[in-house]
Formats: C-alpha cells, sequence, structure tokens
C-alpha cells in the first residue's frame, strides 16, 4: 500500500489570506472606503473562520450598504476564487512528492462549490489523487470520518484493511491546529503544523512535526521514516 500525504487547502496549499486580502481592497475601492478599513476586514475575517453571511452583514450595517447580501456573498467568492493561487513552491513540493512514491490528496472544510472552484482553477485537481470537501461529505475535520473518506477517495482501502497498515504510513498537513492537527491524532495520524510564524497554540495535543511552510512540511515528511512506530 502507497503511502498517503493528506494536504489542508486554505493557507496550507493555497494561500487564502492573500486572496482575501486582494478581495477586500477591491471591495474597498469599490464602494469608495477608507483603505485603512483592511485591517478591520481582516480582523473580523479571523482568517476563515467567521462565518461569511455574518462577515458579510457586519460589513454591510458598518457601512450602511444597501445591496442585498447574495450580491456580496457572489461577489466575494467570484473574487476569491479569481485570486487564489498555488504557489509554484508548492506546486514542485508536490510533485517531489509524487516521484519519492506518495499519493495524495486534500481534505477541506469549506462549502463544496468554492472550494472545489478553487481546486480545480489552481490546477489542483491534477496533482492530487483525491479529495473530500466537508459540506458535500456531511462531516468535517476534527471528525475522523473525512480522513477515511479521503483515504477511500485516494484509493486507499482504510474500510477494508487493517487500520494501521493505513494509519501508519499516512500524514496530514495543515495550518489549523483544532481541525487538521487534533483531527490526524484522532484518525491516527502523523501530522505536519504550518506555523506561519506563530507559537503553538494547544496544550492536550501537539504535531509529529512543524514547519514555516509547505515545502519545508512536505522535505520533513520525505525525511520521516515511511511507517510510524507501533504506539
Amino acid at each position: 500500500m502507497p503511502p498517503l500525504l493528506l494536504f489542508d487547502l486554505d493557507n496550507t496549499l493555497v494561500d487564502r489570506n492573500q486572496a482575501f486580502h486582494g478581495w477586500a481592497r477591491r471591495f474597498l475601492d469599490s464602494w469608495a472606503l477608507p483603505g485603512e478599513d483592511l485591517y478591520w476586514l481582516s480582523t473580523l475575517d479571523c482568517g476563515g473562520y467567521f462565518p461569511r453571511e455574518a462577515l458579510m452583514r457586519a460589513t454591510a450595517a458598518r457601512y450602511g450598504l444597501r445591496v442585498s447580501l447574495e450580491l456580496l456573498l457572489r461577489d466575494y467568492a467570484e473574487t476569491m476564487t479569481e485570486l487564489i493561487q498555488l504557489p509554484e513552491t508548492h506546486r514542485d513540493a508536490l510533485h517531489r512528492a509524487r516521484s519519492a512514491g506518495w499519493t495524495l490528496g486534500i481534505v477541506s472544510n469549506g462549502a463544496t462549490k468554492q472550494q472545489l472552484a478553487k481546486i480545480e482553477r489552481t490546477g489542483l485537481a491534477g496533482l492530487v489523487d483525491g479529495w473530500v470537501i466537508s459540506e458535500e461529505a456531511a462531516c468535517e475535520k476534527p471528525d475522523p470520518r473525512i480522513f477515511h473518506l479521503a483515504a477511500e477517495r485516494c484509493g486507499l482501502r482504510p474500510q477494508h484493511d487493517d487500520a494501521s497498515s493505513w494509519t501508519s504510513s499516512t500524514w496530514m498537513v495543515g495550518d489549523h491546529a483544532p481541525a487538521d492537527i487534533a483531527g490526524a491524532q484522532v484518525a491516527g495520524l502523523r501530522s505536519v503544523w504550518l506555523h506561519h510564524g506563530r507559537p503553538w497554540p494547544e496544550l492536550g495535543y501537539r504535531p509529529t512535526l512543524t514547519a514555516k511552510g509547505l515545502p519545508e512540511a512536505v522535505t520533513g515528511v520525505l525525511s520521516a521514516p515511511r511507517y510510524a512506530p507501533a504506539a
């Protein structure tokens, strides 16, 4: 069974925060709003963890905008998809993992339409073996079911094979501790946390490795023993 390397999507494979800042600048310009309010929007956004509908409602209320919530959400989704990018260094890292014999997959929380548009627009659909998005899967990280489903979609058979035969050789790479790292732990996987310059925030669990970015995370995985030692 080939080893499996799973990735979060936003702020792991793609720079979601950079795309958000691009949307925010366009939004402020289009409504002739103060450019310094980029900080307010970014703070409210919480790196994508504040619900989109609530963000748009708060924004419309702050500026007294007479526009439908549906229009704001549509403009947001379309602009984010337009601006999202897969850095070449990340593309190269995926190629390195593939050349080393790894199966690759994506595990993303979020709305199916928007996350799938990012995967397709950036070319990730042709670089990985499968993906799962929480909305269509009806479960989300850190639920271990979503990791099992990702393994199935990447061609593994976690429900039929001995559990240790796939979990011991599977890694999860992500930037969000509660979803990605705690999720990997409860699913029995090893993990790499992308710290992006932040200190580790949790006391009850830790990642197997930490890295400043995705290329370094892939290097760490490829340098580690292929199978985790028995617990």
